[in-house]
Parts: C-alpha cells; sequence; structure tokens
C-alpha cells in the first residue's frame, strides 16, 4: 500500500503497533458516535479494529509528523449507496482526533486522499457522507470541493433513521477545480 505525504501528516497504514494511539483517540466520546461507531472501550478492542477495519486496502493512519502520533484514520470504503455511483467508485471516511482539530488537518488530508483516489486508484468518482448534526466533517467536504447530492435517514448502532448527507465529486470535476487545491477558512 502507498505512503503518502502532505505538509503535515504522513498517511501510511496502520500497524498493530498503533493501538495505545488509536485508543487515545477513539475513546473520546466526540469522535466515534458522530461517525456511527462506539468509543473504544480498550487498547485490545483498538488493536482488533487495526485488524480488521484499518486493515482493509486504502485505508491509512493519519500520522502527525511534529510528533509521530497516529491521531487520525482516513480512507477509502465501498459506497452506502452503491446504486447512486457511476464507473469506478469509493466513498472517503475519515476520524481526527479532538485534540487536532480546527487546524485545517483534514481538508489537507482528504485532498491528499482525492489526489491519491483519482490520480493512483483510478476512482471515477469519490462520494462522502455525514450524519446531518455532524458540521465538523460537512466543512471538510464542502472544502475539498463535493456537491450535495441527497439526504437519506439511516440507522446505526445509536439511531434509527437518521438524516445522513451524501455528496459526490467526480474526477473531472475535482480536474477542473484544481486538483485538491483547498483553502483552510
Amino acid at each position: 500500500m502507498a505512503v503518502l505525504e502532505t505538509n503535515r501528516v504522513i498517511l501510511r497504514p496502520f500497524t498493530e503497533a498503533d493501538a495505545a494511539d488509536v485508543y487515545a483517540y477513539c475513546k473520546d466520546p466526540r469522535v466515534g458516535p458522530v461517525a456511527g461507531w462506539k468509543p473504544h472501550e480498550s487498547v485490545e478492542e483498538s488493536r482488533e479494529i487495526i485488524r480488521t477495519v484499518f486493515s482493509a486496502p486504502d485505508v491509512f493512519a493519519i500520522v502527525d509528523k511534529e510528533t509521530g502520533r497516529v491521531i487520525g484514520s482516513a480512507g477509502f470504503t465501498a459506497p452506502h449507496k452503491a446504486e447512486a455511483c457511476q464507473g469506478h467508485t469509493a466513498e472517503i471516511g475519515y476520524a481526527l482526533s479532538p485534540e487536532y482539530w480546527g487546524r485545517g488537518l483534514m481538508p489537507e488530508t482528504a485532498a491528499e486522499l482525492l489526489r491519491y483516489g483519482f490520480q493512483e486508484a483510478g476512482f471515477d468518482e469519490i462520494w462522502a457522507t455525514h450524519y446531518r448534526e455532524n458540521r465538523q466533517s460537512k466543512r471538510v467536504i464542502e472544502k475539498c470541493g463535493f456537491l450535495y447530492a441527497f439526504t437519506e435517514n439511516l440507522s446505526d448502532e445509536f439511531y434509527s433513521d437518521r438524516p445522513t448527507c451524501f455528496y459526490f465529486l467526480t474526477r473531472a470535476a475535482w480536474e477542473k477545480r484544481g486538483q485538491g487545491e483547498w483553502t483552510a477558512t
């Protein structure tokens, strides 16, 4: 798997040695529930997530260059609504330690993932979703140039019929926009 880099972070495959760092941000109740998963309860649970969920192709550990700590996760999965997609498609997802919120790291990370997705992984279209109340994720999606598609109620382990907003970005729109240029405003 590729190792990617931005000005402030390295995106690399997870290893089991990352479990303590993953637990440090995934135990925070501000992280998982807005993304549809429960806070982690132990380092071992985080290690198991690394072995299963985070071992999927194109899922990256977000490593802070200054500290060398894993501060989040980002990558691609199969889209929630595959029937709405065109061509070779994926959905982008991400989580970041609250300690690093408000610094523009996630738009920077997502811009590099979009570059990777369109130029190296060969996606024709990339989707993104957020629960209606997750305004931080909405801002990342908007900064990256995604277009709103629709809202649909989905269920997760916390809510049934939770309003979920869907967005998409085509390779052509991404290229026209300047291939991932973003502004942290």
